[in-house]
Order: structure tokens, then sequence, then C-alpha cells
């Protein structure tokens, strides 16, 4: 399969949010990367003010002619999307993901459907049924975080079994690989107060052939680790788990354990070195990340503190640590 990934999602100057974050690090495992940028913004809005221009639609569908009628998009291997904001620009996406798929079935979409998170929309709710009823059909890959998996299922996660019967209604949209980048069990004893699921779920049809007759029925491999969780939020995460884990799956010859142990060891490496940096760094302006901040502009440099250290991290991108064991999930 071809190399060549083109990537759909937000840019910024200053950060590593979106493309910033997606693109070193598939560039780093070898893949060449077509960038087109959703939006182009001064920063990330977790600061609460920013500049910048969005990306409409139509103008996203020029760019793709334009890449067309040069045969730019003949070696594309995998679509990658990320934050969209606007349903005119998502259903542009969908206009071209299925064009590409038209032309080369191989082509392999994952999707990271930007949502929301901790409860809060990041994006108009109507683009929810969008990605029901257009976008997940197309999808080869998802890798939603916990609150975009209960909007896009409309179960709420509370246990394992949840887990599992919201990767099911996935997998039956027509999604055959799903990774919920974070999830937090309110009750569990598996996971300690301080830690957070990462859950990957696979559904493979399998052919049955009796008394001549061909029939199709699926199996579902599904596996579990927990990872510590850092205190304070980090911006950016999921961008970085989408794009290591369409070049981790692009790898057919690791099992989805060792996968998801590569992904899991990775994007701890690079948390807990951001969360080390952010100390560093406040410490030295006398601020305290554990208090709450005094001011705005207070509040914006614990904001900048915690940027990806996602340079610094390249060793554990090109070489995960494996700190995690991922545990197989038995049949509901």
């Amino acid at each position: 399969m071809s190399m060549r990934v083109l990537s759909i999602q937000s840019h910024v100057v200053s950060g590593y949010v979106g493309n910033k974050a997606a693109a070193f690090p598939l560039q780093l495992l070898g893949f060449d990367v077509d960038v087109i940028n959703s939006v182009q913004f001064s920063n990330h809005t977790g600061y609460g003010s920013w500049e910048g221009e969005v990306l409409q639609g139509d103008m996203l569908l020029k760019l793709v002619d334009g890449m067309d009628e040069n045969g730019l998009k003949d070696e594309t291997g995998h679509i990658l999307t990320g934050y969209i904001g606007s349903e005119s620009f998502l259903r542009a996406v969908v206009t071209i993901v299925r064009k590409m798929k038209a032309v080369n079935p191989q082509v392999r979409y994952v999707c990271d459907p930007v949502l929301g998170d901790i409860g809060k929309f990041y994006v108009p709710e109507q683009l929810v049924k969008i990605y029901k009823d257009e976008v997940l059909p197309l999808a080869d890959v998802l890798t939603p975080n916990q609150f975009e998996v209960e909007q896009l299922t409309g179960v709420r996660i509370e246990n394992i079994n949840d887990a599992q019967r919201a990767c099911g209604i996935l997998h039956d949209l027509g999604v055959p690989l799903v990774l919920i980048t974070s999830i937090i069990f309110p009750t569990n004893a598996q996971q300690s107060q301080d830690s957070m699921g990462v859950f990957a779920s696979e559904r493979f049809m399998l052919q049955n052939v009796s008394c001549g007759i061909e029939t199709e029925s699926y199996e579902d491999e599904q596996r579990i680790l927990y990872v510590p969780k850092m205190p304070g939020q980090f911006t950016g995460t999921g961008d970085i788990s989408a794009a290591l884990w369409l070049a981790l799956t692009a790898d057919s010859t690791s099992s989805l354990a060792q996968k998801l142990e590569q992904l899991a060891g990775t994007m701890n490496a690079i948390v807990e070195r951001t969360y080390q940096a952010s100390l560093e760094k406040l410490q030295k302006q006398g601020i305290s990340s554990l208090e709450e901040p005094k001011d705005e502009a207070t509040r914006k440099r614990i904001v900048r503190s915690r940027e990806m250290q996602l340079i610094q991290s390249a060793s554990d991108i090109l070489n995960p640590p494996l700190r995690f064991q991922a545990t197989k999930i038995s049949e509901r």
C-alpha cells in the first residue's frame, strides 16, 4: 500500500494540533503527507482568543481538483481527517473520499470525528447526523474519544460492556476498526482513579459455506489497556493518536494488541514529557499549575506551557516504549 497520506484538518501557526500534530510523526515514520488545512489559526482555541481563516467547502474541492489535474492524488494510499467545523466542509470531505475510493477501493480512510470532549461540543451539533449517515459508512478506521463515541452511538459508556456495545453499533454502521482514544469508567475495579482506558475493537467478516450455500458472519476482537492520567489538559493528543494509529494499522504484520501497546507507550511518553516540561516552565515563572489561575494572562501561560513536546519525542515515535499490556475482552 502507498505510503502517501492526504491529511485534511486544522492548522495552527504556533503549537501542535491538527496537521501540525499529525504530519511530523507520519513523516518521521516514512509517510509522505499532503496537507490541506481546514482552518489556519494563530494558535489553538484553548487559549480563548485567536486569529485566522476558515477554509470553505468549495475551496477544498478546488484544491483537490487542482491535485487531480496534475495527477497528484494517484499515489495516495490513506486519507486522514480531523477537525471540521461546518456542514459544507464535511460534505465536501465526503465527496472527496467517495471519489477517491471509487478510483481506488484500497485507499484507507482514517477518520478522527472531532466533535468535542468532556461533555462539550467544539463544533455544531448537527454534524453528528452527517457523520453517522454519510461519513462512518466510508471510514475504514475511526478514532473518537469517549464523548464522541457517546454522541455517535447514543450509548452512555459507564463500563466495558457499554464500550463493546457502542463499538458494535459503529461496526454495524460500516467501520471495521474503532479506537476509543480515551475512556473513563465511573466504576471499574481494573481502572484506578488516576488512569484512563484506551479501547480498540476490530470486526472481521467471515465467509461460511454450508451445503453449497454461502453465508456471512463476523467476529469482533477487542482489547483494552489503562494508562496514567496526567494532571491538566493537553490539547492535540487526539490528533497525534489518530496519526500514529494510521501508521500502526498500515502494518499488517503486528497484532491488534501490539498496535495498541505501541500507541499507548508513545502517547504516554509524549504526554509525560509535556507535563514535566510544563512544570519546569511554570516553576521558573513562579506559577503553580495545581491552583486556579489568578488572571487570564496566567491562564494563557499555563496553556502555552502545555503545548505538546512533539519534536522532543521523536525517539519515542520511532521506537515506542512498551509500558502497558493490552487485555483481551471476552464477548458480551
